[in-house]
């Protein structure tokens, strides 16, 4: 059973609201959960030995979240991840939304749902918190009705999202948590074991759209569809030793869905993560991995660390899984306990729809009509092995 305690964790500037803290603790698992984005800024878990440590990157104070940061904790929508050129067509109308990040939208725009302040209400066993989206909020249609629920049991956290619209606009949401089974505030997650239930990945251009040539980091990481040359090319693809070689075969359909097998995208066995970046020569991960379709409970993700025994599952009814390792960390952000946070110091696993699903017919569907109901949930269940 979980205890539940709320605090006042800040105020926001011009007297715009407070912001309340909630606890929910366990004999396992100690989180702490903000009104403002519905963030976790703490999550702790003890180790093999019973030593507890906080594995969530974050800030102490409000005033961390307030500023520019990663999204560190916090539920991200209307719609997560990016849509191409943060534009596209339903019933034949355009919708233009916020660009935020390069030429697309990311995250539900400039101030999406981790930029404002929810209604919470106190659970017997966790948190549920509550907001309309009014029509129009960063340029998406209609108004939508959004509950997130935390909910604690044992060793277990579950995140359920439900939503209800006014209007036919697209949703995916889930929680940007960076975690480091080390403790927060450890240098890297290198020596993470890493493993995804996934024979599919979603390849990305140069700003992180699914595309359909296999890059990451700029990296070609199959053989070079240019050359031939394997396991990797370095040289540029306007370069005449392409041409003298291979000519590029003809471009295939945005929105390609790639096998992992033979790539560096192929973690359904155990890989240690600072060695598997090394040995592809991969600056580090930001892509979509493709789950088995079902609406049921299912595994999708489990990383573990061998030094403190702290192993963390993932369980969702989402169709995919962001996992991102920190590539955008850059150190220049000052966290709780004085902790820097720089490159690869921390990893998320970000279950969702798939990445500008709305302008890709083939990917699952994203769309929620009236009288519909979003309905996805999330367990992140804390272990020691």
């Amino acid at each position: 059973m979980a205890s539940v305690t709320r605090a006042v964790f800040g105020d926001l500037p011009s007297g715009a609201g407070t912001v309340e803290k909630f606890q929910l603790q366990s004999d396992l698992l100690k989180v702490d959960i903000i009104s403002w984005g519905c963030t976790i800024t703490a999550l702790e878990v003890k180790d093999r030995q019973g030593r507890a440590s906080d594995v969530v990157l974050g800030f102490a104070e409000l005033e961390g979240y307030l500023q520019k940061q990663p999204y560190f904790g916090a539920v991200v929508g209307r719609v997560a991840n990016r849509i191409a050129k943060g534009t596209f067509t339903l019933d034949g109308k355009e919708h233009k939304l916020a660009i935020n990040n390069g030429p697309n939208s990311l995250h539900g725009g400039v101030r999406g749902f981790d930029k404002v302040l929810w209604t919470p209400q106190v659970l017997s066993d966790g948190v549920q918190f509550s907001r309309v989206s009014p029509d129009g909020e960063e340029g998406y249609p209609g108004e939508l009705k959004v509950w997130v629920t935390y909910t604690l049991d044992g060793g277990e956290l579950m995140i359920n999202y439900r939503a209800q619209a006014s209007q036919t606009t697209p949703v995916s949401l889930t929680n940007h948590s960076y975690f480091n089974l080390a403790g927060q505030g450890s240098p890297n997650i290198y020596d993470h074991e890493v493993t995804i239930e996934a024979d599919a990945f979603l390849p990305v251009d140069e700003t992180l759209i699914p595309t359909d040539h296999p890059q990451i980091g700029g990296h070609v990481t199959t053989a070079c569809r240019f050359c031939s040359l394997k396991p990797r090319c370095s040289i540029s693809q306007s370069s005449p030793s392409h041409r003298a070689t291979e000519p590029p075969p003809p471009a295939l359909p945005p929105g390609e869905v790639a096998p992992v097998q033979g790539t560096a995208f192929d973690l359904r066995k155990p890989v240690k993560l600072g060695k598997h970046l090394q040995e592809f020569h991969i600056n580090g991960f930001d892509h979509n991995f493709c789950l088995k379709g079902s609406k049921e409970k299912r595994f999708c993700a489990r990383v573990r660390h061998a030094g403190s025994g702290r192993v963390l599952e993932v369980y969702s009814t989402q169709p995919g899984v962001q996992f991102y390792t920190g590539n955008f960390l850059d150190g220049t952000l000052r966290g709780k306990k004085g902790a820097v946070y720089p490159k690869h110091s921390g990893f998320c696993l970000e279950t969702q729809n798939w990445p500008d699903a709305v302008n890709q017919p083939h990917f699952p569907p994203v769309l929620l009509r009236p009288g519909e109901e979003y309905d996805h949930t999330t367990w992140f269940k804390f272990s020691v092995a």
